[in-house]
């Protein structure tokens, strides 16, 4: 078991059969000049060659006229994305707050049954939120199971992966949340490969890798329809994509685009979820329209028959919750309705709706 950063150090790591691996220095912000774009998040390579090495087949880059056949994510059931075309409608606090409410399901008719085990990988390189949202912006970075995989960091009973627990210390600083990843288009769709198919989801925190693994994977989407979203489709069997947009026609139209790239490359639409749709005063039960009426948002799902999942109120502890690292799915209902009012109420409600319609879209049931 090893850090991730031990593999930045020219030293002999562990013994992998009779082989001694050995790595040298490198620094992660010098991926971009590293040798070859095949291994950007800097994994050791094992002996071995594929299918027969640890890691098995090494996934390929989609190319035009050339198909490659979708493969499931290691030690995955089920694989969702939150998605919005448009940054900044919330999509990041939208996706860790819909990982826990799946979390939190429970068979009404059998309160004793095991919880669902839910994981959230965030792939939005350039820009990742999850450390932040799951209070994870200081970790260590993850370590490595003998097999070279990386073991996802976990945080309130969830294990999560992310970019940002990869990226170096600027200087002094406490954190790297000022890091920035400079890298071209080819260099982040191996890096997406890598958190796709490199990371061992049967356990985390320094657990030993046993176990089923996840039955959800919820994964969090960079803005846009490029690099990013296309390996996603391309390569790896997605069972359906949560649309995230808030009530403006700026974000409507590029939700409609990232819906049309989505179903292009075969991936369903498990519905639209509407944020910050309206604000409830803690005085008053009137919702204001602060974004504008979600009219627009309403005749959008309706032209391109996708199913609105629900409509999200405008609240203060969500907010505040995804910056102190607690997700608000989190607070308990008492605390919700005393601080947020009917407001806290109702986007809980619709949250718990949410999650309980996307697990049975997930799994027919």
């Amino acid at each position: 078991m090893h850090s991730i950063s031990s593999i930045f150090c020219s030293r002999t790591i562990y013994k992998q059969g009779l082989t001694a691996v050995t790595f040298q220095r490198r620094h992660f912000a010098q991926s971009i000049v590293a040798k070859g774009h095949d291994n950007p998040l800097g994994l050791p390579k094992l002996t071995g060659s594929p299918p027969h090495s640890p890691r098995g087949p090494a996934p390929q880059i989609p190319r035009r006229g050339q198909p490659i056949p979708k493969r499931p994510i290691p030690n995955v059931k089920k694989v969702i994305a939150v998605a919005s075309g448009k940054g900044g409608v919330g999509k990041s606090t939208v996706a860790v707050n819909l990982a826990f409410a799946l979390a939190l399901l429970r068979s009404p008719s059998n309160l004793n049954t095991v919880r669902p085990r839910i994981g959230i990988l965030d792939l939005d390189i350039f820009g990742p939120s999850v450390p932040t949202l799951m209070g994870l912006q200081n970790s260590e970075e993850p370590e490595l199971t003998d097999s070279a995989k990386i073991r996802p960091i976990v945080n309130h009973g969830l294990p999560t992966m992310s970019m940002g627990y990869l990226l170096p210390k600027l200087g002094n600083a406490d954190g790297n949340t000022d890091t920035a990843v400079v890298w071209r288009g080819l260099m982040v769709q191996k890096a997406v490969q890598q958190l796709l198919f490199d990371v061992d989801w049967r356990s985390g925190d320094g657990g030993q890798s046993a176990g089923a693994g996840l039955d959800v994977l919820v994964v969090d989407m960079p803005p846009g329809t490029g690099d990013v979203p296309l390996t996603l489709g391309q390569l790896v069997n997605v069972d359906g994509a949560v649309i995230v947009s808030t009530p403006q026609d700026v974000a409507l139209s590029d939700v409609r685009k990232g819906i049309v790239m989505f179903r292009k490359v075969g991936v369903p639409i498990t519905g639209l979820l509407l944020n910050q749709s309206h604000f409830l005063c803690p005085s008053c039960s009137t919702p204001h329209y602060l974004f504008g009426s979600p009219d627009s948002f309403r005749a959008t799902a309706k032209r391109l028959e996708v199913d609105i999942l629900g409509e999200l109120p405008l609240v203060r502890g969500v907010s505040t919750g995804g910056d102190s690292g607690i997700p608000y799915s989190l607070v308990s209902s008492r605390k919700a309705e005393s601080e947020d009012a009917e407001g806290g109420e109702e986007w809980r409600r619709v949250m718990d709706d949410t999650a309980a319609r996307v697990w049975g879209e997930l799994f027919k049931v």
